[in-house]
């Protein structure tokens, strides 16, 4: 029998996979609401690709997908939270606006690459600014695990990856190694 690796599962699903150069550059903003019904195109193509994969996956921290992840190259991002209830989270040309000094590090994984978990520092707290379909801005806080999730999609559209937020000589582990499968964050 062969085994499929967590990473070849998620490239089956339409995930774009580490070394894509999409991964490694900027997305293209929306000019909103001029390219409103190009926008809400691309949140449906990610609602659609977090469904499939949701369907084969469960993520106990919640999870998220940006818009290069599935090959799209515009600054649309995803999230859904760890709590079942709460609504997703569109971001659409998403910023930093403030962060906290306060940081933490958690584990964090990647459906661009699957096989491995990296411990990474993220504020417990910050502020983003997103635009609406409409146009307008609309500036939002989070925190702590909801913080991270957000920060890792919007590297994902700055063109970062996890792994660039990591610390000098600390490395990735195997999924395998990762004890924190199934589990949310501890704060």
């Amino acid at each position: 029998m062969i085994e499929v690796r967590p990473s070849q599962h998620m490239q089956n699903l339409g995930v774009v996979q580490r070394g894509a150069s999409i991964l490694h550059r900027p997305a293209a903003p929306f000019d909103l609401p001029t390219e409103r019904n190009g926008a809400q195109a691309v949140i449906d193509q990610l609602f659609a690709a977090v469904e499939q994969i949701g369907r084969v996956h469960s993520f106990a921290k919640g999870m998220g997908l940006a818009a290069p992840q599935i090959g799209l190259d515009r600054a649309a991002a995803l999230v859904l939270s760890p709590d079942p209830a709460a609504e997703p989270i569109i971001l659409l040309n998403p910023r930093v606006t403030a962060a906290s000094e306060d940081v933490d590090e958690q584990y964090e994984g990647c459906l661009s690459f699957f096989d491995v978990r990296g411990i990474v520092p993220r504020p417990l707290h910050f502020e983003v600014t997103s635009t609406d379909l409409d146009g307008s801005d609309k500036t939002v806080a989070y925190e702590r695990g909801l913080a991270r999730l957000i920060a890792h999609e919007i590297d994902h559209l700055d063109g970062l990856l996890y792994t660039d937020r990591m610390r000098p000589g600390i490395n990735p582990i195997p999924v395998e190694e990762y004890r924190g499968t199934g589990s949310t964050w501890t704060y």
